[in-house]
C-alpha cells in the first residue's frame, strides 16, 4: 500500500497497475496520480478520474518515437472543435487545478 498523500506516476503500462484499486485510493483522496498509460489505453470519456482532481491524465506521451504527436493532435484538434461549436470542452483544465499541473 502506498503511504497516505503519495503520487503514483505510471508511464509504463496501464495494465501494470489494478485499475480499480487506484481509481478508489484517488478518488478518496488518499493519493495523487499522474498517468501517461491506463487500463483500458484510453478511459472511457465517463471515467471518473477524467474528473478528479487528484489525478492527470496525459495522452501517452512518455518514451515518444513521434507517434504519440498525432494523438496529442488530434485530440487538441477535437478540444478546440468542440469549444468553437459551443458544446465546451470534453476535458477542461480548471484554474484550480493549475498549481498541480504545473
Amino acid at each position: 500500500a502506498m503511504p497516505a498523500g503519495a503520487v503514483l506516476i505510471n508511464t509504463s503500462r496501464g495494465a501494470v497497475l489494478d485499475q480499480d484499486a487506484l481509481t478508489d485510493a484517488v478518488l478518496a483522496g488518499r493519493i495523487r496520480a499522474v498517468l501517461d498509460v491506463t487500463d483500458p489505453e484510453v478511459l472511457p470519456p465517463d471515467h471518473p478520474l477524467w474528473d478528479c482532481e487528484n489525478a492527470l491524465i496525459t495522452p501517452h506521451l512518455a518514451g515518444s518515437e513521434g507517434n504519440e504527436w498525432r494523438r496529442l493532435a488530434d485530440l487538441a484538434l477535437a478540444e478546440t472543435a468542440r469549444w468553437a461549436s459551443g458544446a465546451g470542452f470534453l476535458h477542461p483544465v480548471r484554474r484550480e487545478r493549475l498549481a498541480f499541473l504545473a
